[in-house]
């Protein structure tokens, strides 16, 4: 069926998996029933063979398009035939108390005949455990079952179905105001007795669900609806059974196409985690982000020392990285990989990225919990046992280590915070080693971090190679944005790494990164620079940038890791909780500095 642009997709989930449903109607990617299980659906990284579930019309298409309902995570796929025009809504219940407070992992599919008649297939195309499953189709009251080893699934519909050599196929005809619904439920339980009033009063719980979401966010700025959509974004990365946030519902969507540069990024890094709840403190949204420290904590405390970068999602998820070799990759990009190696680095910026997202916590708050407290307690104590290691840094190279800048001024901030928290707290025991220790590291970092040739601050110690990760230095107050020295490195990044707006982390040709190939630009980093030139009061060139940026999300609000600042096209998983972190921090402070301007 060949393969469509990552930005043809729109993201359904229930806070404990995810889907990607294409804007002609088919599901793509979907992992049942967790974000790291096995894939059920996965042409998106296999078009022949990785398996999909479809509906849409038959015959030509005039048109089709797609939206989510207003403040939902509900997805609507519109198609405009010559016959007449058929609405297909998508989305995954989440907990309510009709299912006992937990989410019933289910997909529905509510297909509804708006004008005329259409004639539509539905395709049910399977492909249990990353399409390495033996899969068993039969027929059972309402619908059809798929069992495979480990895995099986139901798909309850009143719509005549039919197999033939292990897929399942329906045709049907709809007039205005006809209706058929699909549920797929993960399991092989009993349907419900009347299918249209169990999926009916799922949607209309769903709405209301994600309506409320949108309705507490604490923001009234410029691009609010943008806003609101990324934020919405962000809820469908929590796991909500432990409240670990997964940096990506995807594996191996290639950073280049044809490239190695293929991650599974389904499992939560201390980094994007802590991020994500910095944005969640900032948007009013307490519960939730208290939820991810409570998981941080638990971590902390099974790890009893030496703290991981990356954790799965549950005790009991698998990180060992392994390629899937019969799968072909998306348009050709292998290998295919699921768990991630980057779970044995050693990245010591994540002390300080946890350390300034519980700062946030009390800065917004007024106090923390001594779970949080012991949490930056502890790292602030590896900090000063560790800052002089080199590390793998914050885009966890894999040639060998170095001493990257970006890590040893995250360092400098868990210390930096850490006195700040203890000071407030009345909790003085090691505040004088720390702040010594931060002393150390910032002079270390202005003498062997900072280039005189290059008039910037470099990648790694004693080197000449720039890395847009440095854009941070004025956001964790390292140095003031209105420093010579940040104005200067702003100034070399948009020279050396920048296409406009478009923003690349670092040269693979000077970096060791263990991969050696081109990317696309860095969503995220583009956002950095964006916020550097509001911070330096150029604010006509950052909105001019912010707006092109935002440009690059698709149809319906998403943003991609990468974009191949060429062709403009999306790379990389999608969505990417950091890109969309990115942009609500910035959509803010623009926003705040456009309102300054004009007053």
């Amino acid at each position: 069926m060949g393969y469509r642009p990552i930005s043809d997709y729109a993201l359904i989930g229930d806070m404990n998996s995810a889907a990607l449903v294409s804007t002609d109607g088919s599901i793509d990617w979907c992992c049942f029933p967790r974000f790291d299980s096995p894939s059920v659906f996965a042409a998106l990284l296999d078009a022949d063979h990785g398996g999909s579930f479809q509906i849409a019309p038959i015959g030509s298409i005039q048109k089709q398009t797609q939206w989510y309902l207003p403040n939902t995570n509900v997805i609507r796929t519109k198609f405009v035939t010559d016959t007449g025009i058929l609405e297909v809504t998508d989305f995954m219940p989440v907990a309510s108390a009709a299912c006992r407070g937990t989410s019933p992992h289910e997909i529905h599919r509510i297909v509804r005949c708006i004008r005329g008649t259409v004639e539509s297939r539905c395709m049910f195309q399977p492909r249990l455990d990353y399409a390495r499953s033996s899969d068993r189709v039969t027929t059972v009251q309402g619908g059809v079952t798929v069992c495979g080893e480990d895995q099986e699934l139901t798909l309850y519909t009143k719509t005549p179905l039919e197999i033939v050599a292990g897929d399942v196929s329906a045709y049907f005809t709809l007039s205005r105001g006809d209706q058929a619904i699909f549920v797929l439920a993960y399991g092989g339980a009993n349907g419900p007795r009347d299918l249209d009033d169990y999926s009916i009063r799922h949607f209309e719980h769903t709405k209301r669900y994600w309506r409320k979401i949108a309705s507490r966010i604490s923001y009234c700025g410029l691009w609010k609806e943008e806003v609101t959509r990324s934020l919405l974004a962000l809820y469908l990365m929590i796991y909500d059974p432990t409240g670990a946030i997964v940096a990506a519902p995807t594996t191996s969507l290639p950073e280049l196409i044809g490239g190695t540069r293929n991650w599974d990024y389904r499992f939560s890094w201390l980094r994007d985690s802590s991020f994500t709840m910095d944005a969640l403190y900032r948007m009013g949204h307490i519960d939730k982000a208290d939820r991810y420290l409570n998981w941080l904590v638990e971590q902390c405390e099974v790890t009893n020392g030496d703290t991981v970068i990356v954790d799965g999602i549950s005790s009991d998820s698998s990180l060992t990285e392994v390629t899937l070799d019969h799968l072909e990759g998306y348009r050709g990009s292998r290998p295919v990989r699921i768990g991630n190696g980057a779970s044995q680095h050693v990245q010591l910026d994540v002390f300080g990225e946890v350390v300034l997202a519980i700062d946030t916590l009390y800065t917004i708050s007024g106090s923390i919990g001594d779970n949080a407290w012991q949490v930056v307690e502890h790292f602030a104590d590896v900090v000063c046992r560790d800052w002089r290691l080199k590390d793998q840094g914050v885009w966890e190279v894999r040639g060998e280590s170095q001493h990257f800048v970006y890590s040893k001024i995250m360092c400098w901030v868990a210390l930096d915070r850490a006195v700040r928290l203890a000071g407030a707290l009345g909790r003085n025991g090691s505040t004088q080693r720390w702040a010594i220790t931060a002393a150390e590291i910032k002079a270390e970092v202005l003498e062997r971090g900072w280039s005189e040739g290059k008039q910037s601050f470099v990648q790694r110690y004693d080197s000449e190679t720039l890395d847009a990760s440095n854009l941070m230095i004025p956001f964790v107050k390292f140095l003031p944005a209105s420093d010579p020295r940040v104005r200067s490195t702003v100034d070399a990044i948009m020279r050396e790494l920048g296409d406009g707006p478009f923003v690349r982390r670092y040269d693979s040709e000077e970096t060791d990164d263990g991969i050696g190939e081109q990317e696309g630009s860095f969503t995220l980093v583009s956002f950095w620079l964006i916020g550097n030139l509001v911070g330096q009061g150029r604010i006509e060139l950052a909105k001019d940038y912010f707006e092109q940026i935002l440009g690059s999300a698709n149809h319906v609000g998403l943003f991609a890791e990468m974009i191949d600042s060429r062709e403009r096209k999306a790379l990389g998983n999608f969505p990417q909780a950091y890109s969309h972190i990115g942009f609500i921090h910035t959509a803010r402070n623009l926003s705040n500095a456009l309102a300054t301007v004009q007053d």
